[in-house]
């Protein structure tokens, strides 16, 4: 099954890094406490909620009620001082007035801006480990191209825990400076 991601286009390529231009979306996010690993987890427990109907809309003839809304890919996580924000992007088919109000009020609609980015594609297990690896590896190569990257790094997971993990698609991205 195919899930809707993030429009963007590829500017350049450096080596295993994707120089990419974004478009605006809407995304629901939470910011969680935990380690870099647990955080995910406990975040999309709330956003995974919100999707499956614990939110609030109305119907034709004026009733409250929950919808269900798409799954998009990826679920992203990026360090906000000690704590993690994690977001899922909302369905191109939502504006802001049509989605569905969260009904959990440490669930937040937002517009991601659009914006340039620096990304390096992994497989392999959700760990610090290979998270860090490959930021290194991002940042070493946006650094030798001359880019300069601003603010937090964000993981990007695309895939349910039950995909063998040599199977599953991982991202860490960089915004950088457009120029």
């Amino acid at each position: 099954m195919a899930y809707e991601s993030p429009a963007y286009e590829v500017l350049r390529t450096i080596g295993r890094v994707e120089v990419r231009e974004y478009e605006p979306y809407l995304a629901a996010e939470v910011v969680v406490d935990g380690s870099i690993e647990s955080a995910g987890n406990k975040g999309f427990r709330s956003l995974a909620s919100f999707i499956f109907g614990r939110n609030t809309t109305r119907n034709e003839d004026g009733a409250a009620g929950g919808a269900k809304i798409a799954m998009t890919t990826p679920v992203t996580q990026q360090p906000v001082g000690d704590r993690y924000r994690v977001r899922f992007m909302m369905p191109t088919s939502y504006t802001r007035e049509s989605l569905p109000s969260p009904t959990d009020p440490s669930v937040e609609i937002c517009e991601v801006a659009p914006g340039r980015v620096a990304a390096i594609r992994y497989s392999g297990r959700w760990s610090a480990s290979g998270y860090e690896h490959h930021l290194r590896t991002l940042r070493d190569t946006i650094q030798d191209a001359g880019l300069e990257p601003l603010g937090e790094p964000i993981w990007a997971r695309y895939d349910p825990p039950w995909k063998p993990w040599f199977l599953r698609r991982n991202e860490v991205l960089l915004q950088v400076q457009v120029g």
